[in-house]
């Protein structure tokens, strides 16, 4: 896989004034003559063998990560050695993939459920497999609580600004990345890629993710064939029911100290 990404040093931050206002209602003169920072708002289009199949809204960062892990949870790829080449603009605002094999695709209109950006999907591959049950993996509980205390020490942008969401990625108990985004889908499809780019065994990969888990962050994990998803925060009844239908590992609520379990694999 040939990369060219002449994107890789877009700010993620962007300077603004805001003005506090106090309980009383009076202004805060000095802090409406400082500038704070915040996360910057990145639009990319993603084209894939000369079609536009999704407008992403992201954090600029691990922008290579991010079309890679995209590609692989919408089933597109199967892993690295189907990618021929990507080219991601200067700018950051065209990411253009070349497949070594050629993808039909049929026309939707849709908004990325339950994002927290304005990700929307043009063009979806209609040859993707129907989903398959994950096979049973090992993971042990102090693999869990190194993620959630990886968590605790917090990350670059989120510990300035408070508005991103991350994503961890462990691999037998090591943690080999770690990532942010405006978007939890976003932070999860970088991990995935990073594991993609690297050539983790998915069976031995476990993603931790700062957000709450509907079935579509569900449904990532199952497509990209990694068996254990952690969160800090909470599921959906419907998230729980699909994991156990697919015997995916459903952690949530994982803390430094406790988590609990929704679903473990048969």
């Amino acid at each position: 896989m040939k990369v060219n990404n002449q994107a890789e040093y877009l700010e993620c931050l962007k300077k603004v004034k805001s003005v506090v206002v106090n309980v009383n209602g009076t202004a805060d003169k000095e802090a409406d003559e400082e500038e704070i920072a915040v996360v910057h708002e990145h639009f990319m289009d993603l084209v894939v063998n000369e079609r536009l199949v999704a407008k992403l809204v992201c954090t600029p960062a691990n922008l290579t990560e991010l079309v890679l892990g995209r590609l692989m949870t919408e089933g597109m790829i199967s892993g690295i050695e189907d990618v021929e080449s990507i080219y991601i603009c200067e700018f950051g605002s065209t990411a253009k993939v070349f497949l070594k094999k050629d993808i039909v695709f049929r026309n939707t209109m849709e908004n990325e459920p339950t994002c927290c950006t304005g990700n929307q999907i043009l063009l979806k591959n209609v040859q993707v497999d129907e989903l398959q049950r994950l096979p049973k993996t090992e993971w042990k509980k102090e693999w869990i609580f190194g993620l959630a205390n990886e968590f605790s020490g917090g990350s670059k942008i989120h510990k300035i600004t408070k508005g991103t969401h991350g994503c961890y990625l462990g691999v037998k108990g090591d943690i080999v990345f770690a990532c942010e985004d405006i978007g939890r889908h976003n932070a999860l499809d970088k991990a995935v890629g990073f594991a993609v780019m690297k050539g983790y065994k998915p069976d031995e990969c476990i993603l931790f993710t700062t957000g709450r888990v509907p079935t579509d962050m569900v449904k990532k994990a199952v497509v990209a064939r990694i068996p254990v998803l952690v969160s800090k925060a909470v599921p959906t009844d419907a998230a729980v029911e699909m994991a156990k239908a697919y015997n995916l590992t459903l952690i949530c609520r994982a803390w430094p100290d406790r988590y609990e379990i929704f679903n473990e694999a048969e």
